[in-house]
């Protein structure tokens, strides 16, 4: 009975924890977005038109989020009971972002305004004999357009 509560209590702490944690990167993804605005991200090959002669420059941002065990009881629950997976969501929506954050911060740096030809590519990261998902890597690349002049 004792071992139950230990569980328990160090799942509840664990919940707690990451919520907290989970919210404070929330926060800074809010804030840097906002920093970020105006580099102007576009899915087209070709810059848009009217841009003037620019330099190009391939820029990325890359990062790799690790799933705790409450989210993966969470959906191991979820699966039993079929629907949406949104502790997974979240995951991947925070990774994402932080991704696209990490490349228009790199683009900001080369001094562009635009990034054309964005893409996102994804990964899991399998450990464990189960090959169950530790960790899930996001990279955002595009094409950072820097005005000549």
């Amino acid at each position: 009975m004792e071992q139950l509560i230990v569980f328990l209590v160090l799942l509840l702490l664990g919940y707690f924890f990451g919520r907290a944690a989970e919210k404070k990167h929330f926060a800074s993804i809010l804030t840097r977005e906002a920093e970020l605005k105006n580099v102007l991200l576009f899915s087209m090959r070709l810059p848009p038109v009217g841009f003037g002669p620019s330099t190009t420059q391939l820029v990325g941002g890359n990062v790799v989020v690790s799933i705790d065990y409450f989210k993966r009881i969470a959906a191991a629950l979820r699966n039993l009971l079929g629907g949406r997976v949104t502790a997974y969501e979240s995951l991947l929506e925070r990774a994402r972002r932080e991704a696209i954050l990490r490349m228009k911060q790199q683009a900001k740096d080369l001094g562009a305004t635009q990034v054309i030809n964005v893409k996102l590519e994804t990964a899991s990261i399998y450990q464990g004999q189960q090959q169950q998902i530790g960790s899930v890597e996001v990279y955002a690349y595009g094409t950072a357009l820097v005005p000549n002049g």
